[in-house]
């Protein structure tokens, strides 16, 4: 047992790595669609480049969203439009019918004409309440018939015969053509148009269960096509028709294997798929990113990412296709690139995309605007924490994403005629959500405890209480550290590596010497050194030490990983040389290893360049005659010596970019010197 738990202990990294691949293998397999996948891809306009398509199967060919949409129009035209009908509305008008009568018409109460005037008009009210009153501007847009309900009774009229108020005068007219009341008309409309109410109104209710109903009904498919049919030959245009008849195979053929098929083997092939992709991701981090493979909490940080993006696009595509492209995919990237580099941030992007492309409709064209949108990204954003930047970002990923839609969808329909303005919509959305990725670095920054460029950003404000504090009490090595951060964000800058935790990590590179300040060159006054008081195996400890108190003192300030870094590779595995030749001097021998920096060696561009930056500016006090050619041998003498002692080994950068830094550093001192160059006469 205790062998065994020595054992779990001794590969715990490795056991995490392989829980952390088969659980993200698993999760996603779990969301993709449990069906199988149509073998062809077609699009419409395009010629089939696949051998005569066979059908194996009977399959009925379903109707295009325009012909049900027709259809549907027409039977909701065939079908009567039900009112309920206020049979009390009418008892209501005859009463104000009746009191207002008087105020219309100047006849003698209970004369004649008084009698058949006012009946005459009771006749009209009830012509008119005979059918039914329509509310004030009501639109029709049902059948020709409608039906009345009152008291659970229906009946059934045109709708013509109802009566629509805006229509009062011209019912009026029509009643009083060859009547003896027609010189009265103007009396009677101006009566009835002030008390005829409607008594009809929309059965929403009603209606709205007959149309499903009757929707229900109508056939979603216009024909058969029999088994051994040839759909389509090879060469042959996919126009409108085969179109349809392709997608009407591919989803009965998804549905048929859904059914059939052995779940368990359409599970098995995308578990070798998706393995597969997440291989080729743990592969490379292996191999070019070590640092973040050694890292579990970095490592689960990028699988964590992957899984969300690929989750969000699943949900959004379980609840409608149409709204794909409002996944901000692109924020994978950038958030990636904020915490790496843009190699991480794209390789990542793209086998993402490609996931995704196993599952998401027309996956060529998703694939394609999807993986161009990530290197628009990788390459237009630099500087995250300025927000000009991300803005500027955004705008040109919605102009890819728009620009290849009108690409593709005059390539499938052969023209501008039917293009969507809702799919500008969809992408300017994306472009909003993807504007989350500021809060969402927040978040990851406190989670999974990594820097971003914004962090870095307030870490370089020198006038920060610690940096108060350490130009207080160590003023040379401030001043030093101030130096060295400008030579390094200089050369940085160059050679394309990330500037900003360059200088950052040039600012913090020395804090190890804030304790013992005087027994470091830059900070004594005078002639006089403790060193003259100690001997030199001790004065090397001494000086070797720092790296290990700053390492101690940049965790008791909690500075990031990233920047930690910097302080404990800045010396490498080089000698504390004056201290070792005095050593010497006085022995006769020396153990190189009392001499020595533990290391490690630099790892990245970033780290190897703070090294050369730190050594050049430090040796460079030493020179008391300077001149443009003695600059230049000394850069080129210390930067050879730490090539020839492997220290950039385990770093990325490369001889030609070692070459850059060290004519950034000569123009630099050149420049610090205040020295001009000799021209030849």
């Amino acid at each position: 047992m205790k062998k065994l738990l020595q054992s779990f202990f001794n590969y715990q990294s490795i056991i995490y790595k392989v829980f952390l691949f088969v659980f993200s293998c698993l999760f996603i397999v779990y969301l993709f669609p449990k069906k199988g996948q149509f073998k062809y891809e077609f699009r419409k306009g395009e010629t089939w480049e696949y051998e005569n398509l066979v059908t194996p199967f009977d399959f009925v060919i379903l109707k295009t969203d325009e012909e049900v949409l027709l259809e549907r129009e027409q039977l909701k035209k065939e079908l009567p439009t039900y009112f309920n009908q206020d049979k009390s509305i009418l008892k209501k008008v005859e009463a104000t019918y009746s009191k207002n009568f008087s105020s219309y018409f100047s006849f003698p109460l209970n004369s004649s004409r008084y009698t058949e005037h006012f009946e005459y008009g009771l006749s009209l009210i009830r012509q008119i309440y005979s059918t039914g009153v329509l509310p004030l501007n009501y639109k029709h847009d049902g059948g020709s018939k409608v039906g009345l309900i009152q008291d659970r009774s229906e009946t059934e009229f045109d709708f013509d015969q109802l009566l629509k108020p805006e229509e009062l005068l011209r019912f009026i007219e029509k009643r009083m053509v060859s009547s003896s009341f027609s010189s009265y008309k103007g009396q009677y409309y101006n009566l009835l148009f002030d008390i005829i109410s409607p008594n009809l109104t929309y059965d929403i209710r009603f209606n709205k269960q007959l149309i499903e109903d009757a929707y229900s009904k109508l056939s979603i498919s216009r024909d058969l096509i029999l088994t051994g049919s040839i759909l389509i030959s090879k060469g042959e245009l996919v126009d409108d028709e085969n179109f349809q008849e392709l997608e009407s195979l591919k989803l009965q053929y998804d549905t048929r294997l859904y059914t059939n098929a052995n779940i368990y083997w359409i599970l098995f092939g995308y578990s070798i798929l998706v393995g597969l992709t997440l291989m080729m991701l743990m592969l490379f981090i292996y191999k070019y990113r070590p640092i973040i493979y050694d890292n579990n909490t970095k490592l689960t940080f990028i699988f964590c990412n992957v899984l969300l993006i690929i989750a969000s696009t699943i949900t959004v595509l379980n609840f409608d296709s149409s709204f794909l492209y409002i996944v901000p995919i692109c924020i994978l990237p950038l958030i990636l690139k904020a915490f790496f580099d843009a190699r991480v941030g794209l390789f990542v992007h793209v086998l993402t995309v490609l996931l995704l492309g196993f599952i998401v409709p027309n996956s060529f064209e998703y694939i394609f605007l999807q993986i161009m949108a990530g290197i628009v990204t990788i390459l237009s954003v630099s500087e995250l924490y300025k927000r000009a930047n991300l803005f500027i970002s955004i705008g040109q990923i919605i102009s890819i994403y728009l620009l290849g839609y009108f690409a593709f969808f005059i390539i499938h329909e052969g023209g501008v005629q039917g293009i969507s303005l809702n799919v500008l919509g969809v992408f300017i959305l994306n472009g909003v959500f993807t504007l989350f990725v500021q809060p969402l670095i927040y978040l990851f920054e406190k989670l999974f405890n990594l820097v971003s460029d914004v962090s870095l950003l307030e870490l370089s404000d020198t006038n920060s209480s610690f940096f108060k504090e350490f130009s207080d009490k160590a003023p040379g090595t401030f001043h030093h550290s101030l130096q060295v951060s400008n030579l390094s964000e200089s050369a940085a800058s160059a050679i394309g590596a990330n500037a900003l935790l360059t200088r950052v990590g040039a600012l913090y590179h020395d804090i190890g010497k804030i304790n013992n300040p005087i027994y470091f060159s830059e900070n004594q006054r005078g002639s006089s050194s403790p060193h003259n008081e100690i001997s030199p195996q001790e004065s090397a400890q001494i000086i070797i030490d720092h790296v290990i108190k700053g390492v101690e003192a940049a965790k008791k300030i909690n500075l990031p990983d990233r920047v930690v870094d910097f302080i404990r590779t800045h010396h490498g595995t080089s000698k504390v040389y004056y201290f070792y030749k005095k050593q010497v001097e006085l022995n006769g021998a020396a153990i190189e290893e009392d001499f020595t920096y533990a290391g490690p060696k630099p790892f990245s561009k970033e780290t190897a360049i703070l090294m050369m930056a730190d050594s050049v500016e430090a040796a460079s006090k030493s020179i008391k005659e300077p001149t443009v050619e003695l600059l230049k041998d000394f850069v080129n003498k210390i930067v050879n010596q730490q090539l020839e002692d492997q220290q950039f080994m385990n770093s990325n950068i490369t001889l030609a970019e070692i070459e850059i830094v060290k004519k950034v550093f000569i123009d630099k001192l050149i420049n610090i010197y205040n020295l001009r160059i000799e021209y030849p006469e």
